[in-house]
């Protein structure tokens, strides 16, 4: 079994805020993320002028365009944020949301890319994407098989690896509704690894029944706090939470190793012998 990549979702969960981004990724490092990774939008591009003026009571403002743009960070702050994962050892990635934020992207030396679930069915980016020959991670929330299907055949087209993530696109969603089956079927019906992007309230369960089923990667929303302004605050996992996450997952690789043939450990030999020592093993 290969190491599940473990990504920091931090997302947006910054507010904005630089100093909290850097406590974000410094906590992430220490709870043992392998990765974590940022959003990225051009507000203009993905909100209407319409729905950037519509009312919205924020820390940034009294409308959603005045929240969006709080949120976003620019080159600045992706400069200090790119050279402080470098002085403390963590792979930081990004997924964009439009063409400008992928371009945006190319400034920095980064080995990754992911597909959000809202852009799994946008033919143009995924084939920008794939043209960029990183790994790429791409979320399934919000999509049927053809959907999926239609991005795969982009990424093979393109000949860029990547692997599909079971996601639910929902912030949290309640416990049925994780169909954790789904990463054997997308598995087998495209070939391919797959991960789990997870959106669950708070606990640890679900993640940690994911990664039995041989998942590739394991991403998880993460904050310091998760009374902090923001809706994925309430899906997201704090750095006690997260470290468990981590140690529970590297536990579980452990306890899978093994081969198919059942056979009586060298460690067993001894308590067979004092166990069985009241049977006579020639009755058979």
């Amino acid at each position: 079994m290969n190491k599940i990549i473990i990504i920091s979702e931090i997302g947006i969960n910054h507010n904005g805020d630089l100093l909290i981004a850097k406590e974000m990724i410094k906590e992430s490092k220490n709870c043992g993320a392998d990765l974590v990774k940022f959003q990225k939008r051009d507000i203009n591009l993905v909100y209407s002028k319409k729905m950037l003026e519509t009312k919205r009571e924020s820390p940034w403002g009294a409308t959603l365009g005045e929240q969006k743009k709080g949120l976003e960070f620019g080159e600045k702050e992706y400069r200090e944020i790119d050279n402080f994962c470098k002085s403390i050892g963590i792979e930081w990635f990004a997924s964009a949301w439009d063409l400008n934020s992928l371009q945006f992207l190319k400034k920095f030396d980064l080995k990754f890319n992911k597909i959000a679930s809202a852009m799994i069915v946008d033919k143009i980016f995924l084939n920008e994407v794939a043209k960029e020959k990183k790994h790429t991670f791409i979320s399934t929330g919000m999509s049927d098989f053809k959907m999926i299907e239609n991005a795969v055949n982009i990424f093979k087209k393109n000949d860029c690896s990547f692997e599909l993530m079971h996601c639910i696109s929902k912030y949290p969603f309640e416990d049925t509704k994780a169909n954790l089956n789904m990463i054997k079927i997308l598995k087998d019906k495209f070939n391919c690894n797959v991960g789990y992007s997870g959106h669950e309230s708070g606990g640890l369960a679900i993640s940690h029944a994911a990664a039995t089923f041989g998942i590739s990667s394991l991403e998880r929303h993460f904050t310091l706090d998760r009374t902090m302004y923001g809706s994925d605050q309430a899906a997201s996992i704090t750095p006690p939470t997260f470290k468990q996450l981590v140690g529970g997952i590297r536990k579980i690789e452990l306890a899978l190793v093994g081969d198919n043939e059942k056979k009586i450990l060298k460690e067993e030999m001894e308590v067979a012998e004092k166990l069985r020592a009241h049977i006579n093993l020639t009755n058979g």
